[in-house]
């Protein structure tokens, strides 16, 4: 026998692990099919590592000790809370914009059972999920009407789909953006079957170029809003009130993607962002933009404009692929509400974050300095100004400027100070800069602070 055979030997059967595992009361709560599935995957790990000549406790109870920890780790949240320490408000891999106070009871109370989603309480009949939130939206928009689907690019799909079916969509080259997940405007504009013409460079489009490219085929213009770049230097685009009365000059309607879009004139980092409002008043008969950006709702992508064509939307057979979810449609409406009823500058945690004074983001700064030093003595922590971009493909040119606490720990690098924050129950994800983790305090709540510091508790 070789020697390979013999270290396989000592692996012990499933059914004996299956015993041992039945024999700890722990293990109990788990269903039988999955422990076998833990079991046989431990053993296929063990086998690997014997073939490779590793020393490796083959006994039955560290086994299924093993096979406990990886059931552990299959059953829980893998979506979970996490505290934002890196100063980026709208960071799209940690979920972009966090919900406000509102909101979360709007969303929490339709999480409890049944809803009026799709139900008219005065009339007793079937309702439509979109006035929820239309009449807010209208008044808010100055909108003649409105739609909410599932996401910004949805909406843009819908959009085109509805009134450019077949036929030509007129566009600056310099507008041609790219969304997260390599997703284009080209291939939106494709997918919804209407026939994209560039116009203009990348650095330069005249109002005369989209005049010329004007044909018996043309559907509309689009405009891309760059939110999530700039082209700077030798530049030039058309105004909106200029490219809108161009487009009713022909009888078009021109529709903008305003990409992160906001419900409030907005000025941080040196960079203004356009609310709708303003847009749609230079005449732009469609206006698209996201709920979960600068809005600060949940997922959602909104479509504002002239009735006209909503009615046509409405009416497609697409918008039922896309159209918005209930629990989504609980958190716009709740952000809706700190809009009309509230101080969205205060109960909406992006714009809070967003326009916090450099002075408020010192003194907690300070106050998580005094929490870390307290908790661990061994850190070597140090108030520092910091800067940091908005994210989320919103306000790309604004520069944050804050506060935060940069921190070292000997005997252990920034990086792997770093992983153990980031590996914790309650995940901490942190910048490093210079050889120190940074905790940027921008998006932290008051309540993260001492998690923050008790993380450190037993680390040396």
């Amino acid at each position: 026998m070789s020697a390979d055979n013999r270290k396989l030997r000592l692996i012990p059967a499933i059914d004996r692990l299956v015993a041992v595992a039945a024999a700890e009361p722990d293990m109990n709560k788990y269903p039988r099919n999955l422990i076998i599935a833990c079991l046989r995957k431990v053993t296929d790990q063990l086998r690997t590592v014997l073939v490779k000549g590793d020393n490796v406790d083959t006994s039955p109870e560290a086994l299924v000790t093993t096979a406990r920890q990886l059931l552990e780790y299959q059953t829980r949240s893998s979506l979970r809370k996490v505290i934002n320490a890196t100063g980026v408000v709208l960071h799209t891999n940690l979920g972009r914009a966090p919900l406000g106070r509102r909101a979360i009871a709007s969303v929490s109370q339709i999480m409890e059972g049944y809803s009026t989603l799709e139900y008219n309480i005065n009339s007793g009949e079937r309702g439509s999920r979109y006035e929820h939130v239309a009449e807010k939206l209208r008044q808010l928009t100055g909108a003649e009407d409105v739609l909410i689907v599932n996401n910004n690019a949805a909406a843009v799909l819908l959009v085109l789909s509805s009134v450019a079916r077949g036929r030509e969509v007129i566009v600056s080259r310099g507008e041609l953006v790219e969304i997260g997940g390599s997703f284009r405007i080209p291939d939106v504009l494709k997918q919804s079957g209407a026939v994209l013409v560039e116009v203009g460079t990348t650095n330069k489009t005249h109002l005369g170029d989209y005049e010329q490219a004007i044909g018996p085929n043309t559907a509309a213009i689009l405009k891309v809003h760059t939110s999530n770049y700039c082209i700077v230097g030798f530049t030039s685009q058309p105004d909106g009130a200029g490219l809108a009365a161009l487009a009713h000059k022909h009888r078009l309607p021109v529709i903008e993607d305003l990409g992160s879009g906001t419900l409030r004139s907005l000025a941080v980092g040196g960079q203004t962002e356009p609310s709708v409002i303003e847009q749609l008043a230079l005449g732009f008969d469609l206006v698209t933009f996201s709920c979960d950006k600068l809005l600060g709702a949940g997922q959602g992508g909104i479509i504002a404009g002239k009735a006209e064509y909503i009615h046509l939307m409405k009416t497609h057979p697409l918008l039922r692929a896309v159209r918005i979810d209930k629990l989504s449609l609980a958190a716009l409406e709740g952000t809706l509400q700190d809009y009309m009823a509230g101080d969205p500058w205060q109960d909406i945690p992006v714009l809070a974050m967003l326009t916090i004074t450099p002075r408020a983001l010192k003194e907690r700064a300070e106050g998580l300095y005094r929490l870390l030093v307290q908790q661990n003595p061994l850190l070597t922590c140090q108030v520092v100004a910091l800067n940091s971009p908005v994210g989320g493909g919103a306000l790309p040119a604004a520069v944050l400027t804050g506060y935060g606490v940069a921190v070292t720990l000997p005997g252990i690098s920034a990086g792997c100070l770093e992983s153990r924050l980031r590996q914790r129950e309650m995940p901490i994800v942190v910048r490093i800069q210079d050889e120190r983790v940074i905790f940027d305090v921008r998006c932290l709540a008051e309540r993260d602070l001492p998690e923050i510091a008790a993380a450190f508790k037993t680390m040396s």
